[in-house]
């Protein structure tokens, strides 16, 4: 589709492709970098990072905003593979391009697409895009925080040694012996969290070549052979911070002290690292996660929003 606009720096084309070729990847992930240096956190999630390479995706579609001299000002993207939810986006204008009617533009390009039943995230929650989404008529729908609290050495004194249930023991994973096992506790943990519980081998695999991944800090507590929980942890090594990636426990296992003991064994292997600060993410409704982390001395460092049309 091409959208024209008259006048000097609003001239724009907006294309819609289920695949980017490298060469659009890379311009994309350009814009997402200089963005974040602006707005300080990535418009993108990692997930949808992730799905800029290695060809299509199914439910995936990306919107390229073009302006003067062919220039890349503007990326959505679409993903609408829950079958119940409505389709999801993200999507983000160049810093020295904002105040144009781009972003209005892209975001009125994926209520098109998505037949007007579209989920927006606005990560960091900043006032223009709680602007942009009252214009586009979408409501706030969920509230993602990022929790944060100091590790290094303090950390191991501070964080007790795990307590494990009866029967439970624990290792570290090791890539492709494991992977089907634990996707399969990963569905059964996250069964109402699309989001995380329908993660794919394809899926898996992407984040085992990132070079970020260490299996030596991917936790597998297993029962008489059989996974039932993990604590998978992400180190972000030039930000100084150590994630708790994801921790789950399969439905068998939950209210056994299985998840507070992997979360402890992953705090205490990211504070080991010597890394200053942890972090993780968690729905801000999910009032006994909040708890148990904020026990554990978490505290809010920012906040993601995500909007939604009413109907």
């Amino acid at each position: 589709m091409t959208d024209e606009v008259q006048g000097p720096g609003r001239q724009r084309r907006i294309d819609v492709v289920d695949e980017l070729t490298p060469e659009q990847a890379a311009e994309v992930l350009e814009l997402i970098t200089e963005a974040a240096g602006t707005d300080g956190q990535p418009a993108v999630s990692e997930q949808g990072r992730l799905r800029l390479r290695g060809g299509s995706r199914p439910g995936v579609r990306h919107v390229l905003l073009r302006g003067e001299a062919d220039a890349l000002g503007g990326y959505a993207q679409l993903e609408d593979t829950d079958p119940v939810e409505a389709p999801a986006a993200e999507f983000l204008v160049r810093p020295g391009w904002r105040g144009k009617g781009h972003g209005r533009a892209l975001g009125s390009t994926l209520l098109g697409e998505s037949g007007k039943r579209l989920r927006v995230w606005a990560h960091g929650g900043h006032p223009a895009a709680r602007h942009l989404a009252q214009v586009l008529g979408l409501a706030l729908f969920r509230e993602l925080r990022q929790l944060r609290r100091p590790l290094g050495e303090q950390a191991l004194t501070e964080i007790a040694e795990p307590t494990w249930p009866a029967g439970v023991t624990v290792r570290t994973f090791e890539p492709g012996a494991d992977d089907a096992a634990w996707l399969a506790v990963n569905a059964a943990a996250f069964a109402h969290h699309p989001e995380q519980g329908s993660l794919t081998q394809r899926d898996l695999d992407d984040r085992k070549a990132e070079e970020w991944f260490d299996p030596a800090g991917f936790f597998l507590a297993e029962r008489a052979g059989r996974l039932v929980g993990f604590h998978w942890t992400k180190v972000h090594r030039a930000e100084g911070l150590g994630e708790v990636y994801v921790v789950g426990v399969h439905p068998d296992e939950q209210g056994s002290g299985l998840g507070k003991a992997l979360t402890a064994t992953g705090l205490r292997h990211l504070a080991g690292r010597g890394l200053p600060t942890g972090m993780l993410y968690v729905d801000a409704d999910n009032v006994p996660a909040v708890t148990v982390y904020e026990r554990l001395g978490f505290t809010t460092y920012e906040t993601d929003l995500m909007y939604r049309t009413e109907s």
